[in-house]
């Protein structure tokens, strides 16, 4: 019986700890190019892939133009689903991402392979240079600035790819953000 009580003791500590690990990791914000997946239940012509546009909104049956963009799956489902009740009374909706389009970043300049990447998971500037081939021998690696949008102000970071290379000033190989601009000349 004891062993019994040990085990339902570590699953539930092990429940919990999953649990609070999950709740601690922030939710995707969908971004405009992402394709969901929205789906009423038991309402075969209102389902279908749902693509955010370049304005941040979406279009729904029975739910009309809704902003989606900076928001998570759960906030679009609960708006969805309040707006189609108004018509449907007990209707369950469903959102899923069925692409992420939209959280991209750009590495341009002398690296090998120059253009836009999906962050599909976060990367930081060390990690995008390695998704663009690295830098070519003629780039200036002490010279790279990343781009990075905060609302309507743009900032420009300074990065020196030696210094980080050799575990110095590891400050500045920050968390890329979504339309970043990683250049390195």
């Amino acid at each position: 019986m004891t062993r019994l009580v040990q085990l339902l003791f570590l699953s539930i500590v092990c429940s919990a700890g999953a649990l609070a690990a999950d709740q601690s990791r922030e939710a995707y914000e969908l971004q405009p190019g992402d394709l969901l997946h929205v789906v009423v239940w038991k309402e075969t012509d209102l389902q279908g892939d749902v693509l955010i546009r370049p304005d941040g909104g979406i279009s729904f049956a029975l739910a009309g133009d809704l902003h989606a963009a900076g928001r998570t799956t759960e906030a679009v489902r609960a708006e969805l689903e309040t707006r189609v009740r108004r018509l449907i009374p007990d209707a369950v909706v469903t959102v899923e991402v069925k692409a992420v389009n939209g959280n991209r970043v750009f590495v341009i300049g002398k690296v090998n392979r120059p253009g836009d990447f999906a962050l599909s998971r976060p990367i930081d500037v060390m990690q995008a240079i390695s998704l663009a081939g690295g830098v070519t021998p003629f780039a200036s690696q002490n010279r790279i600035r990343v781009l990075h949008r905060d609302g309507l102000q743009q900032k420009s970071i300074r990065f020196r790819y030696s210094d980080v290379a050799k575990g110095r000033h590891l400050e500045q190989n920050i968390l890329l953000q979504s339309g970043d601009t990683v250049i390195v000349p």
